[in-house]
């Protein structure tokens, strides 16, 4: 793929006509201000002021109209009248939803008292003036105040978000799928997810240590042309323990970080707009090479995806613009600008206010374009020779959180999760009528993630309501089907950034059409990531998740658990704190207590040819900074003597840190273990110069 020259014209802007797009921010301020967006905690600010005018002439088009919803009230009155005996009965039965009398009087027409539900009200208002008279007017019938624990529009921790819809509980029973999945045991069985155990008729014959099946290979034991399936079983074997062979540690949250497909290379993205390269060639032994900056970002970079040759990265923000870097650490020139939004690009700095933000991003299998998943819910394909948006297809309800090819091989195959708890596939070779191929309903809430297997047939997906999904191709639901299906009414409508899921809320959704289901770790507070393993580190045998409960969770097809990395365990106090460096923290401890050290895994990848998992997490005291940490499989043991020595903690550029070593109190205790533990890390110090990020 050559790289876009940098005597790029402006396209002619795309119309954007999906009236629920986002408002353009105010020209006398320095940030966008994003109401939907899944991973924002408070509004955020850029600097650089003096860029605003880079982005004056795209504010001032007019090509679009914006609508909005509050302003277009005018001469409609609307009152509100609930019953208290209604709500307390509410509140006491929840199997029973509450109703309120609204009276909408609109001149010319006759006055009408219709009974609706609260969540009814909030959905038809849905702007933030409207909604808060409404909680004030509910909270004050309840005894709530509106902005009790911080609560307010977004829920927090309560407020509103007491107010959400519940489904009636289940009357007893389990309602979530069995586990073992006998569908997940078949799948197992196939041979499609690695190879079982050959004793599984006799267990008592079974080996579980390495160096007993090494000896049974070497001493011939696996006759009748079973050695190749022998090596296979040991290399499927070798799940990465929880023990952290190496700590980077960043100042701000890490959002996500992958191995490239050959394992040479690696890039972790962190809030502070920077992506980070590292040469993986010695999968044990890392090295520091580039870093790429995202000018004018918004929030932090929401995703990152490497060209299949290595040679070019793309990664993205909460705006239209998707910048384009070459991975060659000789080059240091400011990224390309690739404009989704305008079906153009620019080099250098600005691009233009965007009207939605990009959630996710990736390459096709031969490189020329970049499929992404937008907060105007839909999902954009973008040329990167003819360097414009060659297809956009707004197919989704709400923001479209992730995408992927369907196959490596061919780029017509297109998959998109959404927060309307839809997982979508598009042929782009049949969009006549602009209508998804099929659809995958199962999961009650919002989808996070979506991965595939590679091979055309296999997809997974990680969703709010706490499941990870494995769907066929070949069972998905048609357009007509789907057509016949209300999806809103199997949502709660849970906050999954403030909120803990109930599992009494959780009821099976009637249409699901996926094959196995995989439950224990937690989605919340970010989208966090799911994954197919590889085929060549472990024979494609598991699928792996990170969890706000700070761990990487391994599942069998049959959705037992295989495994756990614990992150928060290998971490845990690893670096002191540091004053300035916690002011973006995410949780406390109780009232009026310090914060506590937290780890959530967003992202983790799994090296495709050694048995070694990356985690990316935010991690740290009140969550407010970042690692990304990685584990080897060490057949149990705690520690090693060989080089580097395992526990090493080490900055972003993988150097010996001071400030990352300092005792975390007076206590004798602490000094010597932090005394260890920079004896430890000064062997395993990697020295790359005096490059700057």
């Amino acid at each position: 793929m050559s790289p876009p020259t940098t005597n790029i014209s402006q396209a002619e802007s795309v119309t954007n006509t999906d009236t629920s797009s986002q408002a353009e921010s105010s020209s006398d301020t320095q940030g966008e201000w994003f109401d939907d967006d899944d991973d924002m905690e408070y509004e955020p600010t850029t600097e650089g002021e003096e860029d605003i005018e880079f982005f004056e002439e795209d504010m001032d088009e007019g090509g679009d109209v914006y609508v909005d919803a509050e302003e277009d009230l005018g001469g409609v009155d609307i009152e509100f009248a609930m019953d208290e005996a209604a709500n307390s009965a509410g509140d006491e039965d929840e199997g029973e939803r509450t109703e309120t009398e609204a009276t909408a009087t609109i001149p010319g027409i006759a006055r009408r008292v219709l009974p609706i539900t609260p969540t009814q009200i909030r959905q038809l208002l849905g702007q933030y003036g409207l909604d808060r008279i409404y909680v004030q007017h509910a909270g004050a019938a309840r005894g709530i105040p509106a902005d009790a624990d911080g609560g307010g529009l977004l829920g927090g921790f309560g407020g509103l978000g007491a107010l959400r819809r519940r489904r009636p509980k289940p009357g007893s029973g389990n309602s979530y799928p069995k586990v073992p999945s006998e569908v997940g045991q078949k799948l197992m069985d196939s041979g499609e997810f690695g190879v079982n155990d050959g004793y599984k008729r006799n267990p008592k014959r079974r080996s579980t240590k390495l160096f007993r099946k090494l000896l049974s290979r070497e001493l011939g034991l696996e006759s009748g042309g079973r050695e190749r399936t022998a090596n296979r079983r040991l290399v499927q074997g070798m799940i990465p323990s929880s023990t952290a062979d190496t700590i980077i540690h960043y100042d701000t949250k890490c959002y996500s970080g992958q191995f490239s497909d050959d394992g040479n290379f690696f890039f972790s993205c962190a809030q502070d707009f920077k992506v980070r390269m590292y040469d993986t060639s010695n999968p044990y032994s890392w090295k520091y090479y580039k870093t790429v900056n995202y000018p004018l970002g918004v929030w932090t970079i929401t995703d990152a995806t490497l060209s299949p040759d290595n040679k070019y990265l793309a990664y993205s923000s909460i705006r239209h613009i998707v910048c384009l870097a070459p991975t060659d650490p000789g080059e240091d020139s400011e990224p390309w600008m690739l404009d989704f939004q305008h079906g153009g690009s620019r080099h250098g700095r600005g691009g233009g206010w965007g009207r939605f933000g990009i959630w996710s991003i990736r390459f096709s299998g031969d490189g020329r374009e970049i499929v992404a998943g937008t907060g105007d819910d839909s999902v954009y394909v973008y040329d990167i020779e003819r360097r414009q948006t060659i297809l956009r297809i707004p197919g989704h309800k709400e923001d479209v959180n992730a995408v992927c090819f369907g196959d490596k091989m061919s780029p017509h195959i297109l998959y998109s999760g959404s927060d309307d708890t839809t997982l979508k596939v598009w042929d782009r070779r049949s969009m006549g009528d602009g209508r998804e191929a099929g659809v995958f309903l199962g999961h009650t809430e919002g989808l996070t993630y979506v991965d595939s297997k590679g091979d055309g047939r296999y997809v997974l997906s990680n969703g709010k309501d706490q499941t990870m999904k494995l769907w066929d191709l070949r069972k998905m639901m048609s357009t007509d089907r789907y057509d016949k299906v209300d999806t809103s009414r199997y949502s709660t409508q849970f906050d999954y950034r403030m909120d803990a899921f109930d599992e009494g809320d959780y009821q099976p959704h009637p249409h699901d059409c996926s094959l196995v289901t995989f439950r224990g770790h937690k989605v919340l507070k970010t989208l966090i990531r799911c994954h197919f393993s590889p085929p060549g580190s472990t024979n494609s045998r598991y699928v792996y998740s990170g969890s706000a409960d700070g761990s990487v969770w391994i599942y069998n097809l049959d959705a037992t658990v295989a495994g756990k990395v614990n992150v928060f365990k290998a971490t845990k106090d690893s670096r002191p704190k540091k004053s300035g460096l916690y002011n973006d923290t995410y949780e406390f401890t109780g009232s009026g207590s310090r914060h506590a050290w937290s780890t959530c895994v967003r992202d983790a990848s799994w090296h495709p040819s050694a048995p070694i998992i990356a985690a990316t997490s935010w991690n740290g005291w009140g969550m407010g900074t970042g690692t990304c940490t990685m584990h080897s499989w060490n057949d149990g043991a705690e520690d090693d003597e060989g080089e580097p020595r395992m526990g090493a903690r080490v900055d972003q550029k993988l150097a010996y840190d001071e400030d990352v070593y300092g005792s975390p109190g007076n206590s004798g205790s602490g000094r010597s273990q932090f005394a260890r533990s920079r004896l430890r890390t000064r062997r395993a110090a990697v020295a790359n110069g005096d490059d700057s990020d």
